[in-house]
């Protein structure tokens, strides 16, 4: 993972990019999460959407015990 905001933010950018591309051979569906999770580090806006998964995830699992 890149130390710089700006790598980071062009990483998970080409990831996001790459994973929407998933039909193609060489890249996946894969991608798309990664790029997301890469860009939840400086994008207040996807680190909102990633946190409410998050805890929606963790109010499944506490149900179901």
């Amino acid at each position: 993972m890149p130390a710089t905001r700006p790598g980071r933010i062009a990483l998970g950018s080409a990831l996001v990019i790459g994973g929407a591309l998933g039909f193609l051979p060489v890249v996946g569906f894969w991608m798309l999460p990664l790029g997301l999770l890469v860009l939840a580090q400086d994008v207040p806006r996807i680190r909102r959407w990633r946190r409410n998964l998050v805890v929606r995830w963790e109010r499944t699992r506490r149900k179901g015990r």
